[in-house]
Order: C-alpha cells, then sequence, then structure tokens
C-alpha cells in the first residue's frame, strides 16, 4: 500500500531544495493523503508554461495534455516528460523526478489490477488558484 510521510518527505525534501536553487526555481514539497509526495514549482526563471507549449505544438500537431490550463500552471505527467519539455526544463524536471521516486518501488501489474508501489509522486507547476511566475517576465 502507497505510503508517505513527513519523515521520508523531509529526507527528499533536502535533497530537492538544493535543484531547485540550482535552476533559479522556487518550490513546495507536500504529501496529499499519506500516499502521494507533491511538488509544487512556484516561481523560477524557465518558462515552463511556454516550453510546454512549444512542445506540445512542434512535436504533436494536437491538442495539449490533460494537465495544461489555460498557460496558467501544468499537471506534469511525469511518465511523458520527454513528450512535454524541452532543454533546461526537461532537465531540471527529470532530475526532480528521479529524486522524488528514489528509494520507491513498483510491483504493480495493471493486466491484474494489482498496484503495489512505495508511493505516487506528483509535480505541478503553479496551482490552479495560483499560477506559476516566470521571473523572466519580471526582468
Amino acid at each position: 500500500m502507497a505510503y508517505m510521510s513527513q519523515e521520508k518527505k523531509s529526507k527528499i525534501n533536502a535533497v530537492i531544495k538544493p535543484i531547485l536553487k540550482n535552476y533559479g526555481l522556487k518550490g513546495s514539497l507536500s504529501v496529499n493523503n499519506h500516499s502521494t509526495l507533491v511538488l509544487t514549482i512556484k516561481a523560477g526563471s524557465i518558462d515552463f508554461l511556454g516550453n510546454y507549449k512549444d512542445k506540445i505544438n512542434l512535436s504533436l500537431s494536437r491538442k495539449p495534455f490533460h494537465g495544461f490550463h489555460e498557460e496558467k500552471y501544468i499537471q506534469v505527467n511525469q511518465y511523458y516528460l520527454a513528450d512535454q519539455f524541452s532543454g533546461r526544463a526537461l532537465e531540471v524536471m527529470e532530475k526532480l523526478k528521479t529524486t522524488m521516486f528514489a528509494g520507491n518501488h513498483d510491483n504493480s501489474d495493471a493486466m491484474i489490477d494489482h498496484f503495489d508501489v512505495g508511493w505516487y509522486v506528483s509535480i505541478n507547476v503553479g496551482k490552479w488558484d495560483k499560477p506559476y511566475i516566470n521571473t523572466l517576465d519580471n526582468l
């Protein structure tokens, strides 16, 4: 059964914070329903929203993924990072994902409806009520 404790979150947060700082980002780590580790990137010098929009339009020529909301925030699908981001945005997302999954396990088998993970991971760029702030726009 998926479980994320505050103690595990604190250990992961100690590694996440330097990554965010290194890329000029501000974010927070939280736990949702004792099962999901949630990273919310609030502001920074990387244009995630523009990068996402450009990558989707260039590579897929279709509607953006479900998690893109009116250019205010993104609920990132961590399984398709390369389809959603490029360049520096992709680089930081991959580092964050790797760090958030460190020590996790996934013995799930969808064919037999068996789901066994250590914890779930969710990455958001902004939130529905607090859009991502691109600090480059403020220069």
